[in-house]
């Protein structure tokens, strides 16, 4: 260290005092890092601010003073939601010395979920939720209807305008928040109506008897350009609950039994699950903990499996079905085949895991695993055909298990570490720090090739894929693990199937990438087989997907060139502007416009350029808005039900991209 770097060092440690010592007051540090208060400031952030003002609304309905919260997409997406609860408290806070409201909006942790007196349970981001959003808006309006008033306050990025006034007599009760997400902060400025469908559907099934209303104000246009009207508006409402939630993810399934079987008590915390068994391959499990889906599972899902295997195992052992089974049943054949939701409300959620979706309470599992087990021995009891066919389905599965188990054993051993080696395709990278390495799945050996020739050595690895692979969709597991595509993928990868908790979850201890890039050609084809992959992750892999590992690479569809001068363009709007800009107005005729429909056109340097540089590329991060919903569609896309498929394609047939 020369004098000079020594001299200024010891300048930054004199200066190193108290003032140093930042302290962000009131809403400043949600302002300051939002990432962590909702996640992120793209699509999925964005979304949430809606998310949380609705979660509100939801506490009321289930403190039993609300029945309809109606969200409306305003013109430049702006939000409204409102509500017929009781309204947001508007008097003076006694220890804060201003409105009850204002402490709501601007305080983190402020709100009633946090006195026991006025919600047993509540969702939401432990009370960060509305105050979120008010920081996170370059305008919010709140108006409330209480006690025969309604009342109004303003706020700018978190800060109160004016003191909450008076506007005028009310003849109802509720509260009416409007805000418009700050530009500033989001890097997406327009609301996905599917997005917040999804999600207000989700809740209707969750919390039945709440009517949860979505209208989409902004202008809209058909397909030949006039204006509609009348605004897009859906209305979620269901009386069973659960039961039709089960309904809705099976639609595209073939039932084993006629009807779900559902529980539901609330002797210690409340507990309601719905089960059904259909004749595929999958476990579609969903738990959810005061609304909130927990994805990585926890002990409420542990105390529903547990409750399951046990009474089904005893079932069959009392009735002689295992008589003639010369093996042991596996805890995940009594899974194979079943759709369900569990859904608990607890009054402190304990959350853990790499999301903090997974719910930690150790006392959940036992009042789970016991009312799960009394419901299902009651049904077993009551239902003799129903539960004969189940049992049948479980042993189906262990047999199938039991015989495929080579191939099984075959994924678990068969890892790099044990010697086995790498498959011979893959064209592995240098560096061996998973954090910094990355994957390239490429369809083809001509694209493979290419890619190889053009990655860089150090972190960047490709595994050229054969074809389209095996629909898991479709298939048994040990179908599955038969697939050399697929065995390729898990060697590669370094993976295997079977933790200490789980013996059919997916090992990622020993991961040797952190992105796994699926490059394909911009065409149907492609497509086609990035659904196949997805398919396949979402199915066996999904904590890759969870974790943040899964991209999609997005190739340019377009060179457009003149001369020396040359430009990638990867839409339509994009080339028509370079051709513009390039011909000086004259047209494609003054140009040389080039589509790229495989990868194989282009030249080692060109896909290092467009695709692989880190530098250069666009690629897209996978990940499950929606899990129940994600399960439905690639059920509905992937299975062999075909009329909602065709009616999927019907529907959105104007957002595909076809070569004609």
């Amino acid at each position: 260290m020369t004098q000079e770097e020594q001299a200024l060092k010891n300048q930054e440690a004199e200066n190193y005092s108290a003032s140093s010592i930042q302290v962000l007051e009131g809403l400043e540090a949600v302002r300051k890092r939002p990432s962590m208060y909702i996640g992120d400031v793209s699509a999925r952030g964005f979304h949430h601010l809606v998310y949380e003002v609705v979660d509100n609304s939801i506490d009321e309905a289930l403190a039993g003073f609300c029945t309809d919260v109606e969200v409306s997409i305003l013109e430049g997406n702006s939000i409204r939601v409102s509500d017929n609860g009781r309204g947001i408290p508007v008097g003076m806070h006694e220890k804060e010395h201003r409105s009850a409201l204002e402490v709501v909006l601007t305080v983190l942790h402020a709100g009633g979920k946090f006195s026991k007196n006025s919600y047993k349970v509540s969702g939401g981001l432990h009370g960060v939720g509305v105050s979120c959003v008010n920081a996170l808006s370059d305008h919010l309006t709140a108006e409330i209807h209480r006690e025969g008033k309604a009342f109004k306050q303003e706020y700018s990025k978190g800060k109160p305008l004016y003191d909450v006034k008076e506007i005028g007599p009310a003849s109802d009760t509720g509260t009416i928040i409007t805000f418009h997400p700050d530009p500033e902060i989001f890097t997406v400025s327009v609301y996905d109506y599917n997005t917040i469908a999804d999600r207000l559907r989700e809740l209707s099934f969750l919390n039945r008897g709440v009517r949860l209303t979505l209208r989409d104000e902004r202008k809209r246009t058909d397909d030949e350009g006039n204006a509609i009207a009348e605004p897009r508006t859906d209305v979620f409402y269901s009386e069973k609950g659960l039961v039709e939630f089960i309904d809705y993810l099976d639609s595209t399934r073939e039932k084993l039994c006629e009807s779900a079987i559902h529980l539901e008590t609330d002797k210690v915390i409340p507990i309601e699950v719905a089960m059904q068994y259909n004749t595929g391959f999958t476990e579609n499990v969903h738990s959810y903990v005061n609304n909130i889906n927990t994805i990585e599972g926890g002990t409420h899902l542990s105390g529903f499996r547990r409750g399951l295997t046990t009474t089904l195992k005893s079932y069959a052992d009392k009735n002689g079905f295992l008589s003639k089974l010369k093996f042991d049943l596996d805890p995940s054949d009594f899974r194979e085949g079943l759709t369900a939701v569990i859904s608990v409300k607890v009054a402190e959620p304990q959350f853990e895991g790499q999301t903090k979706t997974k719910l930690g309470n150790s006392e959940v599992m036992g009042l789970v695993s016991t009312a799960v087990s009394q419901a299902l021995e009651a049904y077993l009891e009551e239902h003799p055909k129903d539960a004969r066919m189940i049992v049948e389905k479980v042993i189906l599965a262990a047999t199938a298990r039991y015989a495929a188990r080579k191939a099984r054993e075959t994924v678990q051993r068969k890892t790099v570490m044990s010697g086995a080696g790498l498959p011979g395709k893959l064209a592995d990278c240098s560096n061996r720090d998973p954090e910094k390495c990355e994957i390239f799945l490429v369809e083809g050996d001509s694209a493979g090739g290419t890619a190889k020739v053009g990655r860089d050595r150090n972190f960047q690895a490709i595994l050229p894929l054969r074809g389209k692979i095996l629909n898991v969709e479709k298939a048994m597991e040990h179908r599955a693990f038969e697939s050399e595509e697929i065995r390729n993928i898990y060697t590669a990868l370094g993976v295997s199937v079977g933790t200490p908790e789980d013996p059919k979850a997916l090992n990622i201890s020993k991961l040797r990438y952190h992105k796994i890039v699926l490059m394909t050609d911009a065409d149907v084809d492609g497509r086609h087989i990035n659904t196949l992959i997805l398919t396949f992750f979402f199915r066996y892999m999904p904590d890759l997907i969870y974790n943040g590992y899964v991209y999609l690479a997005t190739p340019p569809l377009y060179q457009v060139k003149k001369g020396k001068d040359m430009v990638y363009c990867w839409s339509d709007e994009e080339r028509s502007a370079a051709v513009e800009r390039m011909s000086g107005g004259k047209g494609e005729s003054a140009v040389k416009v080039q589509r790229y429909k495989g990868l194989g056109e282009m030249s080692a340097e060109q896909l290092w350029e467009t695709t692989m540089d880190p530098a250069n590329r666009k690629m897209k991060k996978v990940h499950v808005e929606n899990a129940a919903e994600a399960d439905r569609i690639f059920s509905m896309l992937m299975g062999d039900d075909v009329p909602p498929r065709r009616e999927f394609i019907e529907q959105n047939a104007k957002y595909a991209n076809i070569d004609a």
